[in-house]
């Protein structure tokens, strides 16, 4: 690549494009090359980012919701006129499968503003009468003011909306940052905000890395809410950065889901969802399971079904719409994935299939991507880092386990506590194991099924606060209580 075919990104501050003195490399994950420079913005530009916002806030405040939701409405439609560059772009800058953007990241951002400008209009506030006190109270919900809102590298376009669109249909303001390694679809979402009718400063976009953008976003004094997506250690950073200013924390961070499948399970369902839950957008999703428990009785069968399907779970280059997975984010992240399937080998860990097992067959331009098989490993013990912490990667563990009580143990026997499936026949055990799993969102008999109403969010280090329907109005406003004696 010659340098003049880089892409160059500017940040998008009070509704205009502003260039960067200095830049970060970003690099195509499916051949190691670099393909775009990401400003390396500071403390400078996300001061002009947050002056922007609270500039803005005022009117755009004032609007009516149903103002609002058109606004919403209209930059939906205007993804969707261009779901293709958007689909083209998120592949070729994060890694995943073309076929992935398309049928889940690229439509779910475009649903994330329409879902929001819906469910905005339908909210109501409390009302409870004193007679004996001659009083009436009631409570009314106003936006708080200028939103942080920073997002991961994993599903880039669609986990940044869905953190702006409530904020904004709440009649918030906005200072966003995007991962400094997936930032593209943001950047190429601005260049539509003024065709949807944003207002300049209602959405202000600071690219950059996390020590230097995003820690001057989180401890910014004008800066009330933070709402971030990522990893535990960061968010205990945000967390000590934003405390002397009591700011309102939503913080999604990482999960070690468990999938506990018991002797009655549908096997031929279970296994084609488990394959999808372990390994789908290259197993770089939160909410993906990383440790199956299953029944004894059929340990062995599943093991060797589960391998097999594993083992068709194909990995190569995005375009390809044969294959499942693309690419991994980074060089640095594909060392540590690979770094743990070494230590479960060195700790006496069983390889079935996927990396240092199976050859990937890529093509020459690719030879320098960050590929990595779909891994199955068993005999590893519940102690181990491998089963310990997040792997984010095309790793999953299986183990057996005797007794429903065994299994809900091991389920919770991780720092973490985001979501799990369970698979069974068995009525009563779904709702017994629902209610002992520490998770904030349990699956049984399926996986990733999501509808926006319902509280999302994890428990232990899987973090703090939940998202959805209610739960965003709820954040991203602020309640206030109305006494009147009559």
């Amino acid at each position: 690549l010659s340098v003049t075919s880089l892409l160059v990104l500017e940040n998008f501050i009070g509704g205009k494009f502003v260039p960067c003195r200095s830049h970060i490399d970003s690099y195509d994950p499916s051949t190691g090359e670099v393909y775009c420079k990401v400003p390396d913005s500071g403390e400078e530009e996300v001061e002009a980012a947050v002056a922007a916002a609270k500039e803005a806030f005022p009117g755009w405040s004032e609007r009516s919701p149903e103002q609002r939701a058109q606004v919403l409405n209209k930059l939906a439609d205007l993804m969707e006129a261009n779901l293709e560059e958007f689909v083209q772009a998120e592949s070729r800058d994060q890694g995943k499968t073309i076929t992935f953007a398309r049928n889940v990241d690229i439509p779910r951002s475009a649903h994330n503003f329409r879902f929001f400008a819906s469910s905005v209009l339908h909210h109501t506030t409390d009302c409870s009468q004193m007679n004996h006190m001659d009083c009436l109270n009631y409570t009314i919900r106003c936006p708080v003011g200028v939103a942080g809102l920073i997002s991961p590298w994993n599903l880039p376009l669609y986990l940044l909306t869905w953190k702006i669109a409530p904020a904004i249909a709440t009649g918030n303001t906005v200072v966003a940052k995007p991962s400094e390694m997936t930032s593209v679809t943001a950047w190429m979402m601005c260049k539509l905000m003024q065709q949807a009718g944003v207002p300049p400063g209602v959405v202000n976009i600071v690219f950059g890395t996390g020590p230097r953008a995003g820690n001057a976003l989180v401890g910014h004094p004008d800066v009330p809410l933070i709402s971030f997506t990522g990893s535990t250690a960061t968010a205990q950073r945000i967390t000590e950065r934003s405390a002397p200013y009591c700011k309102k924390l939503s913080l999604e961070l990482g999960g070690k889901n468990p999938a506990l499948v018991f002797a009655d399970a549908d096997l031929d369902q279970c296994i084609e969802t488990t394959v999808r839950s372990s390994f789908s957008n290259q197993g770089e999703i939160c909410l993906c399971t990383s440790r199956i428990y299953v029944e004894r009785s059929i340990y062995s069968e599943f093991l060797e079904r589960f391998v097999a399907a594993a083992k068709k779970w194909k990995t190569g280059v995005p375009s390809d719409p044969a294959n499942n997975n693309g690419a991994l984010i980074s060089k640095e992240h594909l060392e540590k994935v690979r770094s743990f399937v070494a230590l479960a080998k060195s700790e006496g860990g069983t390889i079935h299939c996927g990396e240092g097992v199976d050859q990937l067959d890529l093509p020459k331009r690719n030879a320098n991507g960050y590929f990595m098989p779909a891994t199955v490993i068993s005999g590893i013990s519940d102690s181990s880092r491998v089963i310990q912490e997040e792997i984010f990667g095309p790793v999953t563990c299986v183990s057996p386990f005797d007794t429903e009580d065994e299994a809900v143990s091991k389920g919770n026997n991780v720092r973490y506590g985001l979501s799990a499936t369970v698979w069974t026949r068995d009525v009563a055990r779904v709702h017994r194991v629902a209610k002992r799993i520490q998770a904030g969102l349990v699956w049984t008999n399926c996986w990733l099924v999501r509808d926006l109403n319902l509280p999302f969010g994890g428990m232990k280090n899987s973090g703090v606060g939940r998202e959805g329907g209610k739960d965003s109005y709820h954040f991203f406003t602020e309640v206030k209580t109305v006494t009147i004696k009559h």
